[in-house]
């Protein structure tokens, strides 16, 4: 049977993503949206095409732009952000590719939010730690309209995309990329907010990643045997870079287990999602003092 339609064509790649079996994590999660997404890109057309439009036919060459870009999906196990350069995070779209991860980070649900109930006002200051593609720092930029905001990263690449999609949304006035190793890069410097998602992938999880995660640059996600080697390092030195009444959150994943094990005394908030995701946790400015010493034993 030919396929004649866009949406013939959305049907057929949800049936050959289903057979070879790929990964939908990177933006989406279900085969449906993420054929629906590649399709309309190849067309030029947006997301929010209406409905209508999917029983629109398409021109021999359309249709075969069509099907290059969903084989290289399937043949390659390239994330779909990537093949589109685009991805959404927190209702805003951001420019991506390889030398970011994909956002993806359930931290979006609570920047929507204005981080309620920790926050009780606007933070003028924001620093979005290993940023990556700067969605983080962005969105909470958006989110506080009076906001500076400090994006930092150890890898340059990472940096130049975020410089790109700081001129983007237009907040070159507010939103700066530095270059920092952990907190290295930022002597002295205090925030009333410190969010960060940070590499905390561990060895049994990262041997065990999908095809599509082997394109992300591997620096965003592994982080040794139990997924804390940076993250260690964040909570040692967090207090010195947190104002008094600050708020520090990380995320970590699946290695929340391991962040439990080893501090049983601290009295990490895990965040509740309603749109799923789990591992963030938060701590008070008061907290980070009050185990700073802990934290910096655990360094080793």
């Amino acid at each position: 049977m030919s396929l004649l339609t866009i949406r013939d064509h959305i049907r057929r790649a949800v049936s050959r993503f289903h057979e070879a079996g790929l990964f939908f994590g990177h933006g989406t999660d279900n085969a449906w949206d993420e054929a629906r997404l590649l399709v309309l890109h190849a067309l030029w057309l947006p997301w929010e095409t209406p409905d209508a439009y999917l029983d629109c036919r398409l021109e021999a060459q359309e249709a075969a732009t069509v099907q290059a870009l969903l084989d290289q999906r399937i043949e390659q196990r390239i994330p779909t952000a990537y093949l589109t350069g685009h991805a959404r995070f927190a209702g805003l779209d951001f420019m991506v590719d390889e030398r970011v991860l994909v956002p993806r980070s359930p931290i979006g649900e609570l920047i929507e939010r204005g981080f309620s109930p920790w926050l009780q006002q606007a933070p003028a200051s924001i620093l979005d730690l290993c940023s990556g593609s700067g969605c983080i720092g962005i969105a909470c930029a958006v989110r506080f309209p009076q906001a500076q905001v400090v994006l930092a990263d150890l890898s340059v690449d990472a940096l130049a995309v975020a410089e790109q999609n700081i001129e983007m949304h237009g907040l070159q006035d507010r939103v700066e990329a530095r270059w920092s190793d952990g907190f290295d890069g930022l002597p002295g410097e205090r925030f009333e907010l410190i969010v960060s998602n940070p590499p905390y992938v561990d060895a049994e999880d990262m041997a065990d990643l999908p095809d599509e995660y082997l394109h992300e640059p591997q620096m965003g996600l592994a982080a040794g045997s139990d997924g804390l080697d940076l993250v260690r390092r964040l909570l040692a030195e967090a207090a010195d870079h947190l104002t008094e009444n600050g708020w520090l959150l990380i995320e970590v994943g699946n290695s929340e287990c391991h962040v439990r094990q080893q501090w049983p005394q601290v009295p990490f908030e895990w965040v509740e999602f309603e749109r799923g995701g789990h591992g963030v946790f938060v701590l008070s400015a008061a907290q980070c003092r009050a185990f700073q010493s802990l934290f910096a034993g655990s360094r080793g």
